[in-house]
């Protein structure tokens, strides 16, 4: 093949890519995901299985020396299974099959090096690759439409390699490779190194264009061995359709842009809000802690905990504040019950989360309020949606009993008056059938023994 065939094949390859494209972005819908920049990729699709086709070729864009003056195009085609780790990051395994075929017509008498032409079957090429997405078109989307890749990895081909020689014969070795001379393929590691660029069609399905440099460790590819110490390479230019698997109702990692996301979850209100919030909490556990610490009379005792306020300078006290040797007599004061604690509190918790909502501060502050006024027991009790295994909703709804028991502790009730205990998915107090009930299933129950 001449370059001016081949500029002709990467024309039409560019036109296709700009069909594909319009294509692309008249489709794409803005995400309705609630995922989260820090959610973890369970909240995504990762897996991914694609199929393509292209041409191969014994010659690689880089350049170096062949051993043919004249190579051909001829048709590849392959599958792939790719596992998304981060935004940016995948392992995708490949297997590609073909033929490389090559000739010395422009060569003087059509011979060199006494061979003619040769033909090569791949037999498989195999291999396991790391891939970068590198940039997307539309950045500032939720989701995109456009992704640029670039690859590289290891891999194993299986190939048999037939000469035509200068009087005419063929010379086809099948049958005879391997240690014991039986074999119909030789097996040589290559390395693949790729780059790309794929266009999103639908929520399931992307349009992928692709070219690979496969750097073959051997120079018997195509069964000459005229450049000494030189080894064979050959190329892949492919299109291909790539399908996300798994559940419809999450969105596919291949496509998310963390960077979006973390600039929509910046504007949401909510967030501001639980910022807000988080500061009115540390100003009031500052001013807790100055009046922990206030002693008006100077004995000592804090007038937190002072039960005899304005004791005479110099008078010896005891550790409630109160004179020594006759203490001062205390008078009680009948414990008043904070009217809207029923004894019996929910705490909801988002979805594999184990984290407490700001929401729940005020409910938990009134319930410390009354076993440190009026003592008492409370149990704790966790519970998951029905999402995951038994034994991780067990642990996730234990994570949450301890959540509560820990937030209670910190706000200064003793830790022997809270029991904390996770029943997993027992007990749905509604349908896990639907995300409306999963929610409300998402709790702990705080119960006054």
């Amino acid at each position: 093949m001449n370059y001016s065939t081949l500029k002709k094949g990467v024309a039409a390859s560019l036109v296709a890519l700009v069909g594909v494209s319009t294509l692309a972005n008249a489709q794409d819908a803005p995400a309705s995901s609630s995922a989260k920049v820090f959610g973890g990729t369970a909240q995504y699709r990762t897996w991914s299985l694609g199929i393509n086709a292209g041409v191969l070729s014994p010659v690689v864009v880089t350049g170096g020396t062949n051993d043919f003056t004249n190579w051909d195009v001829n048709l590849g085609y392959g599958i792939s299974l790719r596992k998304q780790l981060s935004h940016a990051f995948g392992l995708e395994g490949n297997i590609m099959r073909g033929k490389l075929s090559g000739s010395n017509k422009d060569a003087a008498g059509g011979v060199l090096n006494g061979v003619k032409d040769f033909e090569t079957k791949i037999q498989y090429a195999a291999d396991l690759r790391g891939v970068i997405n590198i940039g997307t078109v539309d950045f500032l989307k939720r989701e995109n439409s456009v992704n640029f890749f670039v690859s590289a990895g290891y891999g194993l081909m299986a190939f048999n390699p037939t000469t035509t020689q200068a009087n005419g014969t063929t010379v086809d070795n099948s049958g005879k490779y391997g240690e014991n001379g039986d074999n119909d393929y030789i097996k040589q590691a290559y390395i693949p190194v790729g780059v790309g660029i794929k266009f999103k069609v639908s929520d399931r399905v992307a349009f992928n264009l692709a070219y690979t440099a496969n750097f073959v460790d051997g120079d018997n590819v195509d069964r000459v061995y005229a450049n000494g110490t030189s080894k064979d390479k050959f190329s892949y230019g492919s299109a291909g359709l790539e399908f996300s698997l798994g559940s419809k109702a999450k969105p596919n990692l291949d496509w998310v842009n963390p960077v979006a996301l973390m600039y929509d979850e910046l504007k949401d209100p909510t967030l501001r809000q639980e910022v807000e919030a988080l500061k009115n909490r540390v100003s009031n556990v500052e001013k807790s802690v100055e009046d922990l610490k206030k002693d008006t009379d100077g004995d000592g005792v804090a007038d937190q905990f002072d039960k005899c306020a304005g004791t005479p300078a110099g008078t010896k006290v005891d550790g409630s504040g109160c004179p020594l040797p006759v203490p001062a007599p205390v008078t009680s004061t009948p414990t008043e019950t904070v009217s809207n604690v029923t004894g019996f509190e929910t705490i909801q918790f988002e979805f594999n989360s184990s984290v407490l909502k700001t929401e729940s501060y005020p409910t938990l502050d009134k319930l410390s309020s009354v076993l440190k006024e009026n003592g008492g027991k409370v149990t704790t009790k966790g519970y998951a949606s029905s999402e995951g295994t038994a034994a991780y909703n067990l642990k996730l709804s234990k994570d949450r009993a301890n959540s509560v028991k820990t937030y209670l502790v910190n706000s200064g009730v003793n830790a022997s008056q809270v029991t904390a205990k996770g029943l997993g998915e027992a007990n749905p107090i509604a349908s896990n059938d639907t995300e409306e009930g999963r929610i409300q299933n998402r709790r702990v129950e705080t119960s006054r023994n």
